[in-house]
């Protein structure tokens, strides 16, 4: 036990030493945990956070650290836009409301706030920003897929009210998107996890271009018969009211 102890301290003491190296030859940058993959994680978070106390890197937020340059004027300051553009490890990120009515080219408008969804619990504001609007805890079967097949689910969920197109070019435009090989299949897999109101808007699109039953009665199995949905502008598809879209008011 004792010789365990010995050789695992020694091992810290290593990544220790090695992490400061490290930072030390990289000179001014942004450091996270990811930054030293296959170390012990442990290790290289106490490594990280005692170096933060000496002075030699600084602290920005949850496992993200900085190391600064002396200038003239002092010590320098990290670039938000350097630190924005880092990849969130383990995490999916998605365009969501008008980004993701964007990238489908539904509309040419760019949000005032940036919309991003995540299967996460949370995005660090430092990296995505603090005006971000952020929708957390997307479904797991996110991960999966692409990040137009995400934006169109995430389109599918705001009944398509960020489309600046006449309601039949959008659907029009919706439709083109569905006849893509396999694209209805891969969003199939993940319907069980989406609100009823997609799982429904899903079955009008499958059923208009002529999806056989088998496919659409596992999307009629999953709602409730009584229930009625806000299709929002896409309540013309042409099935819409067979998929239990409310009536909607003229």
């Amino acid at each position: 036990m004792k010789d365990a102890r010995k050789r695992a301290g020694k091992d810290a003491a290593n990544t220790a030493e090695t992490v400061r190296k490290r930072i030390e030859v990289g000179g001014e940058r942004v450091w996270r945990l990811a930054d030293f993959e296959g170390m012990p994680f442990t290790a290289v978070a106490q490594a990280l956070s005692r170096l933060s106390r000496q002075g030699v890197i600084q602290r920005l937020g949850k496992g993200l650290y900085y190391r600064p340059r002396q200038t003239a004027f002092g010590q320098s300051k990290p670039n938000r836009a350097q630190i924005r553009s880092l990849p969130l490890q383990r995490r999916r990120v998605f365009p969501a409301g008008i980004a993701a009515a964007n990238l489908l080219g539904f509309t040419t408008q760019d949000a005032a706030k940036v919309e991003l969804a995540t299967e996460g619990l949370s995005l660090p504001r430092l990296i995505v920003g603090e005006e971000t609007v952020i929708h957390t805890r997307r479904p797991e079967s996110w991960r999966a897929l692409s990040e137009t097949d995400a934006a169109l689910l995430d389109f599918l969920r705001k009944r398509g009210e960020a489309s600046e197109l006449p309601p039949h070019e959008t659907v029009s435009k919706l439709l083109d998107y569905f006849r893509e090989p396999k694209r209805f299949d891969r969003l199939l897999k993940v319907a069980e996890s989406e609100p009823p109101r997609v799982r429904a808007l899903l079955g009008a699109i499958g059923e208009q271009l002529g999806q056989p039953e088998s496919k659409l009665s596992t999307l009629r199995k999953g709602l409730n018969p009584l229930s009625r949905f806000d299709f929002g502008s896409l309540a013309v598809l042409e099935y819409a009211r067979t998929w239990q879209a409310k009536e909607r008011k003229l």
